[in-house]
């Protein structure tokens, strides 16, 4: 049963909010900016209106996520500090004396509550309408990109991450006491993951021991940390199982197992859309998604500013028929005529290859026809043959007992005179100075939120932290230009 009880509960001692939490505080300023009733709203279909036990406000079950977001710390960790912390429980709606919850009950809230809820649209939208209401948005132009994730897991073994944990909370230790160093358990010098996960639950246990250490905040987050890790790979063994995740590939010697989150930003920094998909999923087939999520939130859109995997034919179409230009340099490799397969082979910008429906790359390309007559040129895109004969998606794609599979590419330079004409404008060189606020926006929601990697398995958890993620970054913006 759910009652709304998302109002701050006042007490007699409530005045010490007006004492501690100073009128600067950034989540004294996050609660002045925006009504969480939405949260509210949106949720109301998920609880029994009238039967079961009291629900916790969903508006405070969203709020301790967004702290988590914002401090990037685990559940545990979020919820005892606000046992203490005066700008978390007014930032909550809670009394200075009101106990807190359970962390386990913000793994219930992800799961049950906001499951097949559209956070990450709803979010966005509620910034974004904040952003035009206060005349913080006033440009008509838009920059795409996207930005990577790794998935839980990867580059890393679970082993690897079970070091790399009880390494973090070994240094932290060591960084108050050094004399710790000569009492640590002896470390697991084999690859055994099952010798490394004994050897941190002895850890953890000696940590814990120490009543005095273990309560000292940075230890007691890197301890947290760890304990997580562990449970996470006790439960599935290996911290590689996710299903959602593919590889995709920053150039074409470097590749990363996770996912891609497309985004459009306006040039205020204002971040209007975001599109979520598995790792090896192309950056221009996602523009029409991203251009039409930005105009359903109340965005003018006249102008597109991206790098060259936006300029594709399909793209510089859609965009014409609606008197957008488009602030995106040509390559010859994705601004040809018509090509086979247009719909299922991507362009990867960053490797300079195509990646096929599987989601493998070309091996190499090669160039065929004379350099001086557009017409006759073309490129062939050449994949690895060992793989094609034993892809699941071979049938229809590679031919039983061929020796190479190829992908060619015809080079129509005319097709694109116009873009070209254009790509030379002072117009275009002006508007393209603004591409690098979106490569900032995507350091912050790494480098500062966490968002470098993936906090659970499978696209929809990646999409939650995304909507978090974003919504954060956006409500930083906009309390920044009040």
């Amino acid at each position: 049963m759910l009652v709304k009880q998302q109002q701050l509960q006042f007490s007699a001692f409530s005045g010490l909010y007006d004492l501690i939490v100073p009128k600067d505080n950034l989540l004294r300023k996050i609660n002045e900016l925006i009504d969480f009733t939405f949260i509210y709203d949106e949720l109301l279909n998920k609880y029994c209106p009238n039967n079961g036990r009291t629900a916790e406000s969903p508006v405070r079950m969203f709020k301790y996520l967004l702290l988590k977001t914002v401090y990037t710390v685990s559940d545990v960790d979020v919820v005892e500090r606000s046992r203490y912390d005066m700008s978390f429980k007014y930032f909550l709606g809670m009394s200075p004396e009101e106990d807190v919850i359970d962390p386990s009950s913000l793994t219930k809230f992800r799961k049950l509550r906001l499951k097949d809820a559209d956070l990450l649209n709803l979010l966005i939208s509620k910034t974004v309408s904040i952003a035009i209401e206060k005349g913080i948005i006033r440009s008509k132009s838009i920059i795409v990109d996207a930005t990577h994730s790794l998935s839980r897991s990867n580059p890393y073994s679970a082993l690897e991450v079970l070091r790399e944990r009880s390494k973090l909370l070994r240094k932290t230790v060591y960084a108050i006491d050094e004399e710790m160093k000569d009492l640590m358990p002896k470390k697991n010098d084999s690859d055994d993951l099952a010798k490394e996960l004994a050897y941190c639950r002895e850890l953890e246990k000696h940590i814990e021991a120490d009543q005095t250490l273990s309560t000292i905040p940075a230890v007691k987050e890197k301890l947290n940390l760890l304990k997580e890790t562990i449970t996470d790979t006790e439960e599935h063994y290996t911290i590689s199982k996710d299903k959602d995740a593919k590889t995709g590939h920053k150039s074409a010697d470097s590749s990363f197992f996770g996912y891609k989150t497309h985004l459009a930003m306006t040039e205020e920094r204002i971040i209007t859309a975001a599109v979520v998909t598995s790792g090896e999923k192309g950056d221009g087939p996602e523009l029409p998604k991203l251009l039409e999520i930005s105009q359903n939130n109340g965005i003018e859109v006249d102008t597109i500013i991206g790098d060259s995997a936006y300029s594709g034919k399909e793209n510089l179409k859609l965009t014409a028929n609606q008197d957008i230009k488009v602030v995106s340099k040509l390559k010859p490799t994705i601004t040809q005529g018509f090509r086979k397969d247009e719909d299922k082979f991507d362009y990867n910008k960053d490797a300079d290859m195509f990646v096929c429906p599987a989601g493998h790359l070309a091996i190499r390309k090669a160039r065929q026809g004379k350099k001086t007559v557009g017409k006759k040129q073309s490129y062939t895109y050449y994949f690895d043959i060992e793989k094609c004969k034993t892809c699941p998606l071979r049938d229809g794609c590679y031919k039983p007992g061929a020796q190479s599979k190829t992908y060619g590419v015809k080079i129509k330079s005319a097709v694109h005179q116009e873009q070209q004409t254009f790509q030379d404008t002072a117009f275009f060189k002006e508007k393209a100075k603004h591409r690098y606020k979106i490569e900032a926006k995507n350091s912050e929601l790494k480098n500062v939120h966490g968002y470098d990697r993936a906090i659970a398995y499978g696209i929809e958890n990646m999409q939650m932290q995304g909507a978090l993620a974003i919504f954060t970054v956006n409500l930083k913006r906009l309390i920044s230009q009040q």
